[in-house]
């Protein structure tokens, strides 16, 4: 599991005047919750640019003060103005207590359909779980092998061990659907055969044109 250090100093004093002059120090105020108390704390910046700005998921040891913290990313907030980064949530880890995340998804494999010809669209990016700490991984890997031309996967079809997922079940999340080309060469395919048929005289005109031949 990718894990991010970020060293930082407990707060003292809160505010405007203080929440100021971190800000003025390029210094970002957080808190982490869930554990046994609440703490608050800053650290730089840049320490969060790791965790912050990624679709990965990861965990964060933050280290205030020389006492570590397990936590995960729940929160950020940016300025409306300057768009900086202006606040920042986490939540320990507890071993025996359920936490709720959001877990990108890995794709493997080529689908049968795209091999067939067709075009793998993919609907969702991620999935909502919850599940204890020592379950956690860096996403949830999908095999799409099997998927068929015009073939769905949805929430449903997802295998996630000692996780409860808590997007709706039958929300897609990849299909396989048909090219331009495929859709050419069907319409081709069913025509083909409509001429062929309107070409072949029916049987019975077949029967009413034979006696005029033998006047």
């Amino acid at each position: 599991m990718n894990t991010i250090t970020i060293k930082g100093q407990l707060r003292t004093e809160f505010g405007k005047t203080a929440t100021r002059q971190l800000r003025s120090e390029e210094k970002v105020p957080g808190v982490i919750y869930g554990g046994a108390k609440e703490i608050n704390f800053s650290a730089p910046a840049t320490a969060f640019k790791n965790i912050v700005y990624t679709p990965d998921f990861m965990l964060a040891e933050i280290n205030i003060d020389g006492t570590p913290y397990r936590c995960v990313l729940k929160d950020i907030q940016f300025g409306k103005v300057s768009d900086q980064l202006i606040h920042v949530d986490f939540l320990e880890l507890v071993e025996d207590k359920k936490v709720t995340v959001t877990l990108p998804l890995k794709f493997k494999g080529v689908p049968a359909g795209v091999k067939a010809g067709g075009k793998l669209v993919t609907k969702m990016k991620s999935l909502k779980i919850k599940t204890l700490p020592k379950y956690l991984r860096e996403n949830i890997e999908i095999d799409i092998t099997h998927l068929e031309l015009n073939d769905n996967l949805r929430v449903q079809d997802v295998e996630a061990s000692n996780m409860e997922v808590l997007n709706s079940p039958r929300i897609p999340i990849a299909s396989v659907t048909l090219t331009r080309q495929l859709k050419q060469e069907e319409a081709t395919t069913v025509k083909a055969p409509t001429a062929a048929a309107a070409a072949t005289p029916a049987p019975a005109a077949k029967a009413a044109a034979a006696p005029a031949g033998k006047k």
